[in-house]
């Protein structure tokens, strides 16, 4: 599980072999840019963006957000809501949910306590849309706003150089052509955009410049605990809940102060070109700016901050940091060519999946706190992130050695230790251990709620993450970075297994929820994916103390060797593994049980083969699932978990099958479509999507060595595919 000296060598020979059998290294910015996006409408439901995984921008057709209010977010964009009438800030720290007994010890939760300030902790923070920029067309003669749609356009055309991240567009407006060009910083939350047109500029037959730049600014709060596709609400009603100022400006400087309840955030406007700023209406939060020199050009760098920045980059000198940084990404990770050389039809929309949910993830998902479902295009759960989606969300980082973004945002178990000791130790009375949280934010406090209290398939995750970063870099630093972190999580795995007297076992539940969230809590116990990651995380911490020279805790091993059996269930055809112990006996012809997340197939695919597990019954439960599985209620990581499974048992071309499911859609910038129970996007189906492909490119712990020195991909079909990977780690 761990390297030694002599396997790293040899994972160092492998990576060259593989580099080897290519002939020639990957034509890498061919194959990125074959997969440039282009439109010629807006979509109504997706943006174009650009970003830096800490903030992103999202456009329309006109690469800005003139038409449709797409969002621009941050990790960093949240506020608080008014507390409830009658209610003060000392009802929200003295909140208490309920106390249920858990095998004797009575253990407090965070639900059903107050059901006000309740809703209230679940709705806050809430993420905000910090707002948006988009073009303004005014009259020729009159200099009045004109009301403009995008109908209005014609010879529209817009793209995304996925290399360098920069987007523009070029479209024709009462027979002139307008070009705007929009780019990301990559260390600030700033975008630059650029206006190019004749119409900036007044001549004999235009008295007033007729086409400007706007800035708007919505309301925002808890209400709604999905906010897709558009993030706040800009409506004049709204005007008094609150307010925008215009600071001091110059004639090339302006900065507008937003504040919402007690957040207060900053838009800041620079341009070597001078300009004016003056607001709409005295009851809109909108603000209009025009070139006020002669010219036919005007740039902008529009920043976002918390705090009024001492200084901008110029416009120049952040478009070059964008090409710098996206270059570096294109070149440094790992990369997977399914073109070269593949006669599969199939490949080609592979690859573009590949590629699009590689750009996006860098947009999206490489913040300093996990990421929410839907990234930084809206709003899912008040914005809030999930920690047991975290896997899918950030390991493939770890397959595609993207060190850098992933140690990002991995640093939130050490900074969420603290309040997790206290949730374990304190609010719930277990003698050890730190107990993570499922729905959170920046804070680390728990959002309320039974399945975020009751769910516990997040609980071993920093021990993978800490194990594919020992294996990458195994060092005493690393093993020292992460010892807290382990020991922690596995002293709560430890005292959470019950020692049931009458049959001799650590017994998991009640009460709990599995991974499908649907069932019982107060009578599941034993779920069988759920047993298979404990004892899987149990052994990853065994492995890390004996690593650091260190006595393993006693209870680790004890309970670790002495859980619960897998469930299996006794057909009339077949022995299959059943979702917990004791599960109604027809639950394979319930829809109660089979229309959500399929865990069954995780036992042997998503997770390696663990003690105990039957590698014959889980290929049968796999196939059961194929031949009875609700799909059409499945969605996101579902498809890629299952591709994994049928990889590890050998039948590639159902990997290929799964990954490229009818109901696991991509639209054409790279979205993860959300489904019938999400919104879109859906990005933990991105990152399944390259953690699984990944892992069928280079190979898993324990598939063929002899296949991978010879160059073939382990989950792949040997017809039809020629996969040439660079860069890449195995996976466990």
């Amino acid at each position: 599980m761990f390297p030694t000296e002599s396997n790293t060598i040899y994972c160092l020979f492998l990576l060259c072999s593989i580099f080897l059998t290519s002939n020639a290294a990957i034509d890498r910015h061919s194959l990125v840019t074959r997969y440039n996006p282009t439109r010629n409408a807006s979509n109504p439901t997706t943006p174009m963006q650009v970003g830096n995984g800490n903030f992103a921008f999202g456009a329309d057709v006109t690469s800005l957000q003139t038409f449709l209010p797409f969002a621009t977010m941050s990790s960093w964009g949240w506020k608080n809501d008014s507390l409830p009438p009658n209610r003060t800030i000392e009802d929200v720290y003295n909140y208490k949910g309920e106390s249920w007994y858990n095998h004797g010890r009575l253990v407090q939760y965070d639900f059903g306590g107050d059901p006000e300030i309740e809703q209230w902790l679940t709705a806050n923070p809430n993420r905000v849309n910090l707002g948006i920029v988009g073009l303004v067309f005014l009259d020729a003669q009159t200099d009045l706003i004109q009301n403009a749609s995008e109908s209005d356009l014609s010879d529209v055309h817009q793209t995304l150089d996925l290399w360098t991240g920069i987007m523009s567009s070029e479209f024709t407006y009462e027979d002139t052509t307008i070009n705007v060009t929009t780019t990301s910083a990559q260390d600030i939350s700033a975008i630059t955009v650029t206006v190019t047109s004749p119409l900036l500029f007044p001549n004999t037959s235009n008295a007033f410049t007729r086409l400007g730049l706007f800035l708007d600014f919505p309301w925002g709060d808890g209400s709604q605990k999905f906010s897709a596709p558009f993030v706040g609400n800009f409506s004049s009603a709204l005007f008094d809940n609150h307010t925008t100022t215009l600071l001091d400006h110059s004639e090339i400087q302006a900065q507008i102060k937003h504040q919402m309840v007690d957040a207060i955030f900053y838009t800041t406007v620079e341009s070597s070109t001078k300009f004016d700023i003056t607001r709409d209406s005295p009851i809109a939060h909108r603000y209009t700016i025009l070139p006020h020199s002669d010219t036919n050009s005007l740039s902008l760098v529009i920043s976002y901050n918390s705090t009024l920045p001492s200084s901008l980059p110029s416009s120049a000198s952040l478009v070059q940091s964008s090409i710098a940084a996206w270059e570096s990404y294109w070149m440094d990770g790992g990369f997977i060519d399914l073109i070269t050389g593949s006669t599969d039809s199939r490949a080609d929309e592979l690859q573009r999946r590949i590629i699009l949910s590689r750009y996006l993830m860098r947009v999206n998902e490489a913040g300093e706190d996990p990421p929410q479902e839907s990234g930084l295009v809206n709003d899912g759960w008040y914005g809030k992130f999930h920690m047991e989606e975290y896997f899918w969300h950030s390991a493939h980082w770890a397959l595609w050695s993207n060190w850098d973004l992933l140690r990002r945002s991995s640093n939130v178990y050490n900074s969420f230790l603290p309040t997790s000791l206290s949730r374990s130790q304190i609010q719930q009375g277990w003698p050890s251990g730190a107990r993570w949280p499922k729905m959170t934010d920046p804070s680390g406090r728990s959002s309320p709620g039974e399945i975020n209290n009751l769910l516990i398939w997040e609980q071993p995750h920093p021990l993978v993450f800490a194990t594919y970063e020992y294996r990458a870099f195994p060092s005493l630093s690393t093993l020292e970075k992460w010892k807290d972190v382990v020991k922690a999580t596995a002293d709560w795995m430890a005292v959470f297994a019950w020692s049931n007297a009458s049959t001799g076992v650590y017994d998991l539940g009640p009460p709990l929820y599995v991974v499908s969230e649907d069932t019982s809590p107060n009578v599941t116990v034993n779920p069988a994916f759920e047993l298979a990651y404990w004892r899987f995380g149990l052994g990853l911490a065994e492995a890390w103390f004996n690593e650091l020279g260190e006595e393993v805790p006693r209870d680790w091993t004890i309970v670790k060797n002495n859980l619960a059996p897998l469930p299996i269930q006794n057909n009339s055809t077949s022995t299959v593994y059943a979702v917990y112990e004791g599960i109604e006996p027809d639950f394979w012809t319930d829809p109660a049980y089979i229309n959500d997340h399929p865990s069954l197939v995780g036992l042997h695919g998503w997770l390696p083969p663990t003690e105990g597990l039957d590698l014959g019954i889980a290929k049968v439960t796999m196939e059961e699932v194929w031949a009875r599985w609700n799909f059409s209620n499945c969605w996101g990581w579902d498809f890629p978990m299952l591709a994994m499974s049928a990889a590890r048992n050998n039948d590639t071309e159902k990997a290929i099958e799964w990954l490229l499911h009818p109901l696991f859609q991509f639209d054409d910038v790279g979205m993860p479509i959300g489904g019938v129970r999400v919104p879109t996007p859906y990005f933990p189906g991105s990152g399944a999507l390259l953690y699984a492909t990944a892992m069928m490119a280079q190979g898993w712990d324990g598939s063929d060595e002899k296949e991978r020195e010879g160059g073939k991909a382990p989950g792949f079909p040997r017809t039809g595919w020629n996969v040439s990977v660079e860069g890449l780690s195995m996976a466990l």
